[in-house]
């Protein structure tokens, strides 16, 4: 598996890009637009982080700016009905903390708002990703050490609980969100919050 490519930008276009590695390889990778209008222009050096698909038929790269995309585009290859284009498209069009909190919220407005999504995707997404958030949550059977930790942050504070149950989405274990959240702004949105959780948890806080 690819983690990650490094190396110079040598195209730069709509939907995917081109990267020259050191070895004179270069690897196509599609990724979301908004994430191509961030790259530097075309000789500079980039980083992405990848997800390689293998399929009978084909062998393609996924490329992204952030390892909180990534895990995204993960999550949404597990929801049925959901492949790498409509992926892709979402995380165009929504943030990771966005998308995380449309979902813990049962927003189904702004999912549906989102090219591709009607209502009915909308509404599996969410429904689809929730019951495995409630799975993880009663099989988990944490230490005790890790438990007290976690509730310390949470302090029944609702804005906290929420952003927890997002961030859970997102992937991230309890003790990992326990971390990130530690001695965190209350008075923030609980989106902020979830932006917050997400630049610790890159960062290895």
């Amino acid at each position: 598996m690819i983690a990650f490519i490094k190396g110079i930008l040598d195209v730069k276009t709509n939907g995917y890009i081109i990267i020259e590695s050191q070895s004179g390889i270069g690897y196509k990778v599609y990724m979301p637009q908004s994430d191509i209008s961030k790259l530097p222009e075309i000789g500079e050096n980039v980083k992405v982080h990848t997800f390689m698909r293998v399929r009978e038929d084909d062998i393609s790269l996924y490329g992204f700016n952030t390892n909180e995309e990534l895990r995204m585009f993960e999550l949404l290859l597990n929801v049925s009905g959901i492949g790498a284009k409509v992926a892709l498209t979402i995380l165009s069009n929504v943030t990771p903390s966005g998308f995380a909190l449309a979902v813990i919220s049962n927003d189904i407005n702004i999912l549906k708002k989102l090219p591709g999504i009607g209502p009915k995707t909308a509404q599996r997404i969410i429904l689809e990703l929730k019951d495995k958030l409630k799975k993880e949550q009663e099989i988990s059977i944490q230490e005790t050490e890790e438990k007290s930790e976690l509730q310390d942050v949470i302090s029944n504070d609702e804005k906290i609980s929420e952003a927890v149950s997002a961030l859970q989405v997102l992937g991230y274990s309890r003790k990992e969100i326990a971390y990130s959240l530690k001695d965190i702004d209350t008075s923030l949105s609980i989106e902020d919050i979830i932006r917050k959780g997400l630049a610790n948890l890159s960062r290895g806080i």
